[in-house]
């Protein structure tokens, strides 16, 4: 056995003239054999012996699942040059896209300057980002200078379907192809283009050609299962994206899929573990807490629901602004308490997260703590720079402390959501009693064109109210 033969020449101490491929091998194996941590062990050894042997790197990558398992095992490894590029692309295969990342991978920038690795490693991380503007700018760029490097192409598919650039996709796939038909990444490039033009049959071919080509090509089952799903197939989604998550557990895409998957067949108990595996790998991510928080939802869990919504917030105030997150990480994150650090927040906060939470605190019976959340959808309207009204005293300076920001009129304008917001405002205030500020509400309305027929039954029924009162 290879064990006892390494085990003999550590022994007879020739361990140090290994060359460092025997351990690569067998960390293969060991790999295979899901023998995960001696795979670790060989695979560090291999390096240490023969550092440049990039592809035992690339093994040792792929056994990483956690930002934690990488820090345990950094000590252990060689201080080379490809320890740097290493640890930079575990860091973006695990969808790291922290700023000491993009600083590591601009100092290797002024080393290698045109190095279409690091390029494609910057534009992943704004990928990751969700930056699709810059990632597609970078990937534009590399196809301009590298027209025939078709390594990581499908990412850059990917970005162009999300940003629904048809033309773009359309020469890509072109191009993909005459440069060779016969790679994966070929064959998801052109799948993407045929589900963008909602081809789904044709686009699952191009699919399942990537995966005869290699059976393990991640992208393709995850890929696949997208289209089973627009296809409303959900056993054949489900099984794309378990054979995805069997091939990287670090995949939130596939984690994410079967979630969604579950939903429409209505088994929300499962969707939620699934959806909690997604959010669990891309904690900054607020579409994997929405999708959690509406799932808490329709299992009638309205509390764990509200404290999903109020992460969904804080992880899309992290993509813009960090410190502003870090402000109201204690209020948000716990859950139930008041909302009023999140009007000191002079960040947009999206309107599609705040209005699910006040309807939540409705169900809870909290009308008032509902009523705030309201106040802060409509709010949305004028953009960032809100403040809570008994907060008016707080300085500029504090506000900027709080968000960095100054970017007022950069809100939604009017919107279905924060017109339903306002009605809701008004008929509380009805309620209460509070005539004047329901008619204003219920006025503005009128002019917003949405709800209006609701909002002109509610001036009716006002206007009834104070004549009986005033009769």
């Amino acid at each position: 056995r290879l064990e006892d033969w390494f085990h003999e020449r550590t022994v007879q101490g020739k361990e140090a003239q290994n060359q460092g491929w025997l351990e690569y091998l067998y960390g293969i194996v060991l790999a295979k054999s899901n023998s995960t941590d001696d795979a670790k062990d060989y695979l560090v050894k291999s390096v240490n012996l023969n550092p440049f042997n990039w592809s035992a790197w690339l093994e040792l990558r792929d056994l990483l699942g956690t930002v934690d398992a990488l820090r345990t095992i950094s000590p252990t490894l060689p201080p080379h040059l490809f320890a740097i590029f290493f640890h930079l692309d575990a860091n973006v295969s695990l969808y790291q896209t922290s700023p000491s990342i993009h600083s590591n991978i601009t100092e290797l920038l002024i080393a290698f300057p045109t190095s279409p690795y690091l390029l494609t490693q910057r534009a992943l991380l704004h990928y990751h980002s969700k930056d699709y503007d810059e990632s597609e700018s970078i990937f534009s760029s590399l196809i301009t200078t590298s027209p025939h490097r078709l390594d990581s192409l499908d990412h850059y598919s990917n970005v162009l379907y999300v940003m629904h650039n048809r033309p773009k996709l359309a020469f890509l796939a072109h191009l993909a192809t005459s440069t060779d038909k016969f790679r994966p990444e070929t064959c998801c490039v052109v799948g993407n283009y045929y589900s963008l033009t909602s081809e789904h049959e044709k686009a699952i071919m191009y699919f399942r050609r990537a995966l005869t080509l290699d059976r393990n090509f991640l992208s393709a089952w995850t890929l696949m299962g997208h289209e089973y799903v627009e296809m409303k197939n959900t056993h054949a989604a489900i099984s794309s994206y378990r054979r995805a998550v069997d091939i990287n557990t670090r995949d939130y895409r596939a984690w994410y899929g079967l979630g969604q998957t579950y939903e429409v067949l209505e088994m929300h108990h499962y969707a939620l573990w699934y959806f909690q595996r997604a959010a669990a790998l891309r904690p900054y991510d607020k579409q994997m807490w929405q999708a959690l928080g509406a799932c808490y939802e329709k299992i009638d869990r309205p509390i764990e629901a509200i404290k999903a919504l109020k992460r969904a917030l804080m992880a899309g105030m992290a993509f813009i602004e960090p410190t502003a997150a870090a402000t109201i990480s204690s209020s948000f994150g716990s859950g139930l308490s008041s909302s009023s650090d999140a009007y000191n927040t002079n960040v947009f906060l999206d309107p599609e997260i705040l209005y699910p939470i006040a309807i939540l605190y409705e169900t809870l019976q909290d009308f008032d703590e509902a009523a705030e959340w309201m106040e802060l959808v409509v709010a949305q309207e004028e953009g960032p720079a809100v403040v809570h009204p008994d907060e008016q005293s707080q300085s500029q300076s504090q506000l900027d402390d709080a968000g960095g920001g100054g970017e007022g009129g950069q809100g939604t304008g009017v919107t279905v959501t924060t017109s339903r917001a306002r009605m809701w405002l008004a008929r509380w205030a009805f309620q209460k009693g509070e005539m004047g500020k329901a008619m204003e509400l219920a006025g503005e309305l009128c002019q917003d064109g949405f709800e209006v027929e609701e909002a002109k039954a509610l001036v009716r029924d006002l206007r009834a109210r104070m004549e009986a009162e005033g009769g």
